[in-house]
């Protein structure tokens, strides 16, 4: 039997659950379903030492900012959206104006993450389902979300996605957890070494917006083809990383078809840590921390710039006004559905 038990309780009096999957191993994953946040991650080292290796808090309490958005889910649309507007068939959507001009992860205090879900427990997790309606933080139809969270006896965290929607819409929901396989309380990640498959990414203008180009690695500090620390090169001389502090750049994946394929895979010497993303998405955003502005996070410790980094499974960052992007765009007669695996060996 799956352990459910209280986290708080809402500023409306709504009893929050903290939902607790553990396997054979000793890994142990907690998620919530306010915000079908992922709260705890614990992981055996290469001595079986098992430490929760995700950011995030005590308290529910802390949650209603979150900030940085610790563990949560985005929905509607991750990422952002330049100039916080959209066009389908002619007719033009306006969304919330937070991050300079454009839209950043749909909503901070509207978005999925900032909600209750509905929870229903199946074998071996548990699935969370939300419903948005037409118009609501700007986005056309009316929408249901659900994510499922399944711990595998191969100490693998799977998230199945699905979402459905009765009028054309924007569907691109993450999970924007951030990990540090140190501990949540370790040293920066900076000496974490990456291997992502992705020989190509999409180079940002100021705020983070794409250009449109999808341009080649190959030459640049964004080349992780190769597995390289984060420090090696995060501190290059290279206008792509100045514009955004660092890593913060979405990587295309190589050989993209809409199936199940190992997208990144990220160590930390140390502990032995090893986790791997799989994804059916085209793109994986690699944030390295640069803005988590310093917050006291569990156990009173505090976090700070690169004290976690992201791994985002999404479409890439404003596809909807970019027909050369894979579109994120989905319909009545077409249901959302992808799968994200963080799987530690």
């Amino acid at each position: 039997m799956m352990k459910r038990e209280v986290f708080g309780t809402t500023k409306e009096g709504r009893e929050v659950f903290l939902y607790t999957l553990e396997n054979k191993n000793g890994m142990k994953a907690q998620v919530m379903d306010y915000g079908a946040v992922l709260v705890n991650l614990f992981v055996p080292d290469q001595n079986g030492l098992p430490v929760d290796v995700t950011l995030g808090y005590d308290k529910l309490e802390d949650y209603y900012t979150n900030g940085s958005f610790f563990g949560a889910t985005i929905a509607p649309n991750a990422n952002r959206i330049a100039g916080a507007s959209f066009s389908i068939d002619a007719e033009t959507y306006h969304l919330d104006v937070n991050d300079g001009p454009n839209n950043l992860h749909s909503h901070f205090d509207l978005g999925a993450h900032k909600r209750v879900w509905d929870a229903q427990e199946v074998e071996n997790g548990i699935c969370f389902t939300l419903h948005i309606k037409d118009g609501e933080m700007g986005f056309p139809g009316n929408k249901t979300f659900s994510v499922t969270y399944t711990l595998t006896e191969d100490n693998a965290l799977r998230l199945d996605y699905h979402a459905s929607t009765d009028k054309k819409t924007v569907l691109n929901p993450t999970n924007h957890a951030y990990f540090n396989l140190a501990g949540h309380d370790g040293a920066p990640i900076v000496d974490h070494v990456l291997w992502l498959n992705a020989s190509h990414y999409t180079p940002v203008l100021p705020g983070a917006i794409p250009t449109g180009e999808i341009a080649p690695v190959a030459g640049t500090p964004l080349d992780f083809t190769k597995e390289k620390r984060i420090a090696d090169e995060i501190g290059a001389d290279f206008e792509q990383l100045k514009l955004v502090s660092g890593y913060d750049h979405n990587f295309v994946l190589d050989n993209w078809k809409g199936e199940l394929q190992l997208a990144a895979r990220i160590r930390e010497p140390e502990s032995g840590r090893t986790m791997e993303v799989y994804t059916d998405l085209p793109g994986i955003q690699f944030y390295a921390g640069n803005c988590i502005a310093e917050t006291t996070g569990k156990g009173g410790v505090v976090y700070r710039e690169r004290s976690g980094f992201c791994l985002e499974t999404d479409y890439f960052p404003d596809s909807v006004n970019r027909e050369q992007f894979p579109s994120a765009l989905y319909g009545p007669e077409k249901d959302y559905t992808s799968t994200t695996i963080y799987r530690f060996v």
